[in-house]
């Protein structure tokens, strides 16, 4: 197979797996640390305005970096990008266990962000690369497993570690993690060239990724980005308003993050079989994700858990799916960038979502914010899917 040839068949097991590594770090360290920031590190987080700027600046390098490094990796390659992404982050977190000082915690969060924005859409653009399109949604559906098996271990993993060493050891263990990825990542992910592309402007970008076949699939993304960080932050203040204690909301986010997981596979497979197309899955998961906001309008323990368990499976079906689509539709040349700004738009969503939620339930009540975003959902992408639908 020359530069130029998409794979017959897809990679070897021992060649996805760090990708699918790298994928568990980034969501690891981001749902770890920004989990256990406000209830372990007073010394650090001295005001909820604290508090937020540190978990700003994680989201906020993704959002700038990201599209960046993503058209680095088609410049010069996308495994030279991901390797040295993985030793930034590393080094990003034994920056804080070596410095251990409220200055240094704001430059290694901010690092870890910038690390992070290089790693990831390196590593998706591989999974593309190195798989056939006929396989791209089983591919794409194992990535998002370990990534979904990350977030749900994240708050978890991270505050026994805080609990028995402080955040310093939080951060030992991202930095060994990291390096540990980096060198599995060297030896074992094969060599991928750049490939030759023409000369692109500014003009160009924007027309690409203005295309209903770009545009549809990433918006679906954001949208499952969005319900699923709602989810997260809001399910348990509904709990804790119907009266469950925080085992029982916590018990609730563990069921969305686990039917995301389980989900993620199957809608893979799916695809690839071709008992599900990528149009009529992803419409599927936007109508799930938002009857699952739905639910949670609904008082009680009840409403909590069909809400978590119908936007876990929803969200779960989107991301294979919409990653798979996007991956098909792009020139080889183009997947790194098209990566990055597919990432960007989930960055948006996931910042988005809560922010539209609060507002709402601001003026008005939680489940109006509920019931705002499962209309945006219901309504907004649907629109771009019907008129221009992604293709294999």
């Amino acid at each position: 197979m020359n530069a130029t040839e998409a794979p017959r068949q897809a990679a070897p097991a021992r060649g996805m797996w760090p990708l699918y590594a790298a994928g568990f770090t980034t969501a690891f360290g981001a749902h770890g640390i920004a989990a256990n920031l406000g209830g372990f590190s007073g010394d650090a987080v001295t005001s909820l305005l604290v508090l937020g700027g540190l978990l700003a600046l994680y989201d906020g390098a993704e959002v700038v970096l990201k599209p960046l490094f993503g058209s680095l990796a088609d410049r010069i390659g996308a495994r030279p990008v991901l390797l040295g992404g993985l030793v930034a982050f590393a080094a990003a977190s034994a920056l804080y266990v070596v410095a251990d000082s409220p200055g240094w915690l704001w430059a290694a969060r901010l690092g870890q962000g910038a690390a992070a924005s290089a790693f990831s859409p390196s590593a998706s653009a591989l999974v593309a690369r190195l798989n056939p399109a006929a396989g791209h949604g089983r591919a794409f559906g194992s990535y998002g497993f370990c990534k979904s098996v990350g977030y749900t271990l994240g708050p978890l993993l991270g505050g026994v570690l805080v609990w028995a060493g402080g955040l310093r050891l939080l951060f030992a263990v991202l930095a060994v993690l990291g390096a540990a990825v980096a060198v599995w990542a060297a030896v074992a992910v094969p060599v991928v060239p750049p490939l030759p592309k023409a000369r692109q402007t500014v003009l160009d970008l924007a027309r690409r990724l203005a295309d209903p076949v770009f545009l549809a699939p990433t918006a679906a993304l954001a949208g499952a980005t969005a319900a699923l960080s709602v989810g997260v932050g809001f399910l348990p203040v509904s709990g804790r308003a119907a009266g469950l204690g925080t085992v029982a909301t916590g018990a609730a986010v563990s069921v969305l993050a686990a039917c995301a997981a389980v989900v993620q596979p199957r809608a893979g497979r799916a695809l690839d079989e071709g008992r599900l197309t990528a149009r009529s899955g992803l419409l599927a998961g936007l109508l799930v994700t938002a009857a699952g906001l739905a639910c949670a309008m609904l008082p009680g323990l009840t409403g909590v858990l069909c809400a978590a368990a119908l936007i876990g499976a929803g969200t779960g079906l989107i991301t294979p799916l919409g990653f798979a689509t996007l991956a098909s539709s792009t020139p080889p040349e183009r997947l790194g960038q098209t990566m990055g700004s597919a990432e960007l738009g989930r960055e948006l969503g996931d910042a988005g979502g809560p922010l539209l939620v609060a507002a709402v339930a601001t003026a008005t009540t939680l489940t109006y914010g509920y019931a705002a975003l499962a209309v945006l959902l219901a309504v907004g992408p649907l629109v771009v899917l019907v008129h221009r639908p992604g293709k294999r």
